[in-house]
C-alpha cells in the first residue's frame, strides 16, 4: 500500500504542473482577433491594438520561457520581428521566429553573459513605436548574468563573470534565501533590477510573468529586468553582513556595493521612474494556483484535503519537522484532519550547506522528514510524505524531489544507511538514490516554487 500511496502523490503533483503549464495558460488566456491582442488572466482584461506598432520584440529569461514563447509565435506568427530567449541547458524548443539561447543554472556561465548581451542589444533598438513583450520565470536571475560595468572614484571597475559566480556561491552555501539572492544580484547587474525596461523605453512594454517567489513579489522573480526594485546598495551589503560573508566575495564586488551605497553609482530604478508609465505586467502562474489543482485532484481521488500555506520558507530541515508534527497530529487525534486526508504546502525553503554531498531542498526535507519517522515509527504508520520542485530540477541534480514513508525507512535500515548521517553530509540526492526514493520527472518547462504534501490513510 506504501508504493500506492507513492503513486497517488505523484498523481496530485502531476495535477498540479498541468495547471501551471506556461505553453497552455498562454493559448487559454491571450486572443488575436484581426489585430486587438487580448488578455484574460483571472481578474485582469488587457487589450492592445497592434496597428499602433511599427515592430514587435519578444524577450525571455527563465526555465519556463521556451513554451511561453512557443504559444506567443502560435498565437503572433509573423507578426513577431525579432526576438531571444535565455533558456536553462536542455529547456529549449525550436523555434521560427524567436532565438534560442542556452546557458547555464544555477551558476551562470559565458553563454548566459551572451545571451545578457542580445536581450539589451534588442532592448536597446525599441523606440516608440515598438511594442516589447517581456516573458519572464523562474532561473532568469541565473540565466541572465551582465555583470556591472561603473566608474568609481574616476577609475573604471568591470566586474567579471567569476565575480558573479563566486557571489552565488558564496550565497547559496550560507541559506540565503532567493529574494535576498536576488536583491545582491539586482545590484551587481546592467540588466536586472529594472534595468533592462531601462533599454526598453520608451516602447510600449508587456511582461507575461511565471511566479518561483514566496509571496509572488514581481522585483525578485528573475530578479525583476522590467519591474521596480525596493531594494537598495545599502540592503544588498546588509544581507552580505548578516550572513558573515565579506571574506567569501571577490573585492571588486564590495567596492561596487560600497560605491553603490555611498550614491557614487546610480540606484536601480523604483516605481515613480516615468520608465514604469508604459509596461503592463501579468502574472500568469504562482505557487497557489499549482496548490489549488492539487487539492482538486487529491478530492477527486477520495482524500479530503488541508492546505498550510503557499509561503513555506527557513530551513528544509526544520521545515520537515514541522510537517512531520503535523502528521503526526492528524495520524494520532486527527488534530486539523483526520484520516483519510492530504496535507498540502508551498513555498521554497533553503538548505544550509554543511557537508560536500549531493542534493537539493526537497530531497533534504524528505530526509529529515524520514529522520522523524525514526524517532517515531508507530506514529506514521500509512502516512506518506513528498517534498519536491515543480521544474523537476531540485538543487543540481535530476531528481524534482522525494518521498519519506515507513518502508523507505525500512529500506534504509536493510541497506544501512542512517538518515542523520547522511544529513550532516547534505548527501540526500545518494540516499534516496540507494533505496529507490526519489521523484523524477524531467525537466517540467515550469517553475512555481516546490509543494510538499503529505498522504495519511487510516
Amino acid at each position: 500500500m506504501a508504493d500506492g500511496r507513492r503513486q497517488i502523490l505523484t498523481k496530485i503533483f502531476n495535477a498540479a504542473l498541468a495547471r501551471v503549464n506556461p505553453y497552455q495558460m498562454m493559448r487559454d488566456h491571450i486572443r488575436l482577433d484581426n489585430e486587438i491582442l487580448t488578455i484574460r488572466f483571472e481578474d485582469t482584461i488587457h487589450t492592445v491594438d497592434l496597428r499602433n506598432f511599427e515592430t514587435i520584440l519578444v524577450l525571455g529569461a527563465g526555465k519556463a520561457t521556451a513554451p511561453m514563447a512557443r504559444a506567443l509565435e502560435e498565437i503572433l506568427g509573423e507578426r513577431i520581428n525579432r526576438g531571444a530567449i535565455v533558456v536553462k541547458y536542455g529547456h529549449g524548443e525550436p523555434l521560427r521566429y524567436i532565438q534560442v539561447i542556452e546557458a547555464a543554472h544555477p551558476q551562470p556561465d559565458e553563454a548566459g553573459v551572451q545571451g545578457a548581451a542580445r536581450l539589451l542589444e534588442l532592448a536597446g533598438s525599441a523606440d516608440a513605436h515598438t511594442l516589447v513583450i517581456t516573458l519572464l520565470s523562474g532561473g532568469g536571475s541565473a540565466l541572465l548574468p551582465a555583470p556591472l560595468n561603473a566608474t568609481v572614484d574616476g577609475e573604471p571597475i568591470q566586474l567579471s563573470l567569476r565575480d558573479k559566480q563566486d557571489v552565488t556561491q558564496a550565497l547559496l552555501r550560507c541559506g540565503a534565501d532567493i529574494t535576498e539572492i536576488n536583491c545582491i544580484r539586482k545590484h551587481l547587474s546592467a540588466i536586472k533590477g529594472g534595468r533592462l525596461l531601462q533599454k526598453i523605453a520608451p516602447a510600449t512594454a508587456i511582461s507575461f510573468i511565471l511566479s518561483d517567489v514566496i509571496g509572488d513579489d514581481l522585483s525578485s522573480i528573475a530578479s525583476g529586468p522590467t519591474a521596480a526594485d525596493p531594494t537598495t546598495y545599502g540592503d544588498a551589503l546588509a544581507i552580505i553582513d548578516r550572513y558573515a560573508i565579506r571574506s567569501h566575495l571577490p573585492a571588486a564586488v564590495l567596492t561596487v556595493l560600497e560605491a553603490g551605497t555611498r550614491g557614487a553609482i546610480t540606484e536601480t530604478p523604483e516605481a515613480t521612474d516615468p520608465i514604469f508609465s508604459g509596461t503592463t505586467t501579468l502574472l500568469i502562474g504562482t505557487n497557489r494556483v499549482a496548490l489549488a489543482a492539487a487539492r482538486e485532484q487529491a478530492q477527486a481521488l477520495g482524500y479530503p484535503c488541508q492546505t498550510l500555506t503557499a509561503r513555506i520558507s527557513g530551513e528544509a530541515r526544520e521545515v520537515a519537522k514541522i510537517l512531520a508534527a503535523i502528521a503526526m497530529d492528524a495520524r494520532q487525534s486527527g488534530l486539523l484532519a483526520g484520516a483519510p486526508c492530504c496535507i498540502l504546502a508551498g513555498g521554497e525553503p533553503v538548505v544550509t550547506l554543511r557537508g560536500d554531498g549531493t542534493g537539493g531542498r526537497n530531497q533534504e526535507m524528505a530526509l529529515a522528514f524520514l529522520a522523524e519517522i525514526k524517532r517515531s515509527p508507530h506514529l506514521f504508520e500509512n502516512v506518506c510524505f513528498l517534498a519536491a520542485s515543480t521544474d523537476g530540477n531540485d538543487g543540481p541534480t535530476d531528481a524534482a524531489g522525494a518521498f519519506a514513508d515507513l518502508e523507505m525507512l525500512v529500506r534504509a535500515e536493510q541497506a544501512d544507511l542512517s538518515p542523520a548521517d547522511y544529513l550532516a553530509a547534505n548527501d540526500s540526492y545518494h540516499f534516496f538514490t540507494a533505496i529507490n526514493g526519489l521523484l523524477k520527472t524531467g525537466p517540467t518547462n515550469t517553475n512555481v516554487c516546490d509543494l510538499q504534501m503529505i498522504l495519511i490513510d487510516p
